[in-house]
């Protein structure tokens, strides 16, 4: 497993690996890895023959008062699981090599960054589609992986790959889960043991969600007001927002009376916790 730091190098090696016909696979992280992020390194190795992880963590997506300094970083620890997993090359940049002294050019997709996080995150998405891009560049991917979990951002980085005609696919891959319901999240670790069993209230309104609609409750804002109130029967939680929306254009649904992504955002202590779930009439 090499670790590459510089741009030209990545260039480089991708270059060669291309020039000799190999399928490259990526996996963009911003590290402190756990199993949903190894779930996606396992994927990304069943579908090309070569495979690259990034580690950086991106300045641009986080907003003035947001956790950039605080976000967990533990390098030495996500090397040995890479290693463990054998991926070809941990791409390592710092961020002075991806955004130099004189860097000002943004992407940015317009509609689908709108709503859910995107409306409390400003600038959030123009950060992540500017990485993401200047990654697939550098990278040169045939393949690269996205964990569904963060469904909103998966959506946005298929458009942009669709509007700027990259030649690139893009995999979704499903939410993976404590045994408990909790989706997977580096921000867990902020959480104590108390909030740690109140963060089980996101999993637990989205299955409630899913029961009531099957039961015949089609309108959102009812079923809104049904999980609101659940998560806030939990100690240390504020709900930031709940929405039903459709799962191509992130648009709201008012009457639930097709599959629906139902996504929310909830604060458990300072630990901002995100969950999505597909939801059937």
């Amino acid at each position: 497993m090499k670790v590459i730091e510089k741009i030209s190098a990545m260039k480089e090696i991708s270059n060669l690996w291309r020039s000799r016909g190999y399928k490259i696979s990526f996996v963009p992280t911003m590290g402190f890895l756990h199993a949903a992020h190894l779930a996606l390194v396992k994927k990304a190795k069943e579908l090309g023959d070569k495979t690259v992880v990034s580690i950086f963590v991106n300045p641009l997506q986080f907003g003035p008062t947001e956790d950039f300094k605080e976000y967990p970083r533990d390098l030495e620890r996500d090397l040995k699981l890479l290693k463990k997993e054998k991926v070809d090359v941990v791409f390592v940049p710092t961020v002075e090599e991806m955004y130099p002294s004189d860097f000002q050019t943004y992407v940015e997709v317009i509609k689908l960054t709108q709503g859910l996080c995107g409306a409390y995150r400003i600038g959030h998405f123009k950060g992540v589609t500017t990485v993401v891009l200047k990654l697939f560049n550098i990278v040169k991917p045939d393949i690269a992986i996205f964990g569904e979990k963060d469904y909103q951002q998966l959506q946005v980085i298929k458009q942009m790959v669709k509007d700027l005609n990259l030649d690139i696919e893009i995999v979704g891959y499903p939410t993976v889960r404590e045994e408990d319901g909790l989706a997977m999240s580096s921000r867990n670790i902020y959480l104590s043991k108390e909030e740690r069993k109140s963060a089980l209230s996101l999993y637990k309104a989205l299955s409630m969600a899913q029961k009531l609609v099957k039961e015949g409750t089609k309108d959102s804002k009812k079923l809104k007001k049904e999980m609101e109130g659940f998560i806030h029967s939990y100690p240390f939680t504020k709900v930031q927002y709940i929405e039903f929306v459709d799962p191509n254009t992130l648009e709201p649904v008012e009457i639930i009376d097709r599959p629906v992504i139902c996504a929310l955002a909830v604060y458990v202590g300072k630990a901002r916790l995100i969950d999505n779930m597909l939801i059937y009439p």
